[in-house]
């Protein structure tokens, strides 16, 4: 399999340097398996191990370059978690044995198939940037797909501000800022806008907004560019939390905290066409 090189560079915030990536893939390949754990998984996940082995791939769980990622979505997430400090150099493999594989490629039925593509054929990379959200302490975190922060013991009242200029006060049980290849997720379930894949953009939904005569927000998904850095101010912070991709935790200690489009990405090998069109198809 001949080079592939892809190269992107980090300007933000994330203390200011210049940080340059290349991402190389090459045979023999050392690939890793991270699978859904149930049985059925594990069995597929066994096989498709042995199988890449005999065509001279490498497993090496520390230091791999593909990523196969055997059961649904949740799996993929998990997978981009664990590596999250290796995503300059590995690309995602979804093989969909699970509830929802939007991002898989292939099927449980359709292995031989995988099989047969990983041997003679040369993969797409399918780059997909990260949401990035800084925590007060300097902590910064990192999703995919959304980043939520809400309550729903408590009414939030959280100021918002694009590139520090206001936007709005939004008051309800909270806010959920999306990305492009989260807009199918909780993003949907919120009626905001299904984002067509290639455009760059984050996309900003209420969480069960209040309105009354004296109160009134957007209310409506607002979409904008991925050079928009967004602020969001509330003494209430504290009494919420943020849940990022499959995981979550407490603002406690934060008043304020800022989203923004990360350079980090997650990089997908496509081995088939499978249009953008057909996955939303398939999730509907």
């Amino acid at each position: 399999m001949s080079q592939i090189t892809k190269e992107s560079k980090d300007t933000h915030k994330e203390g200011g340097s210049e940080v340059s990536c290349t991402y190389p893939l090459r045979n023999p390949m050392k690939f890793n398996i991270v699978d859904r754990s149930d049985p059925n998984s594990v069995q597929i996940a066994a096989y498709i191990r042995s199988q890449c082995e005999k065509r001279g791939w490498i497993y090496d769980p520390d230091q791999p370059e593909i990523i196969l990622c055997i059961g649904g979505d949740g799996t993929l997430l998990r997978a981009i978690h664990q590596y999250l400090e290796q995503l300059d150099r590995i690309a995602f493999i979804g093989i969909h044995t699970g509830t929802l594989g939007f991002f898989t490629d292939y099927t449980q039925q359709e292995i031989e198939m995988f099989l047969e593509d990983i041997e003679k054929g040369e993969p797409d990379i399918e780059q997909s940037p990260l949401l990035a959200m800084k925590l007060e302490n300097g902590e910064t975190i990192y999703s995919l797909n959304e980043m939520r922060i809400e309550s729903f013991s408590k009414t939030l009242i959280l100021d918002i501000y694009l590139d520090h200029e206001f936007f709005e006060r939004a008051t309800g049980s909270g806010i959920c800022v999306s990305s492009q290849a989260g807009s199918t997720a909780v993003n949907r379930a919120l009626n905001g806008a299904v984002i067509d894949s290639g455009l760059e953009v984050m996309q900003l939904c209420e969480i069960m907004p209040i309105s009354h005569k004296n109160h009134h927000s957007l209310r409506n998904p607002y979409i904008m560019n991925t050079n928009r850095v967004i602020t969001i101010l509330s003494k209430e912070l504290g009494e919420a939390h943020v849940c990022y991709d499959h995981l979550e935790r407490s603002l406690a200690g934060n008043e304020r905290v800022e989203i923004w489009t990360s350079e980090k990405k997650v990089r997908f090998a496509r081995y088939r066409t499978y249009s953008y069109l057909k996955r939303l198809k398939n999730l509907y």
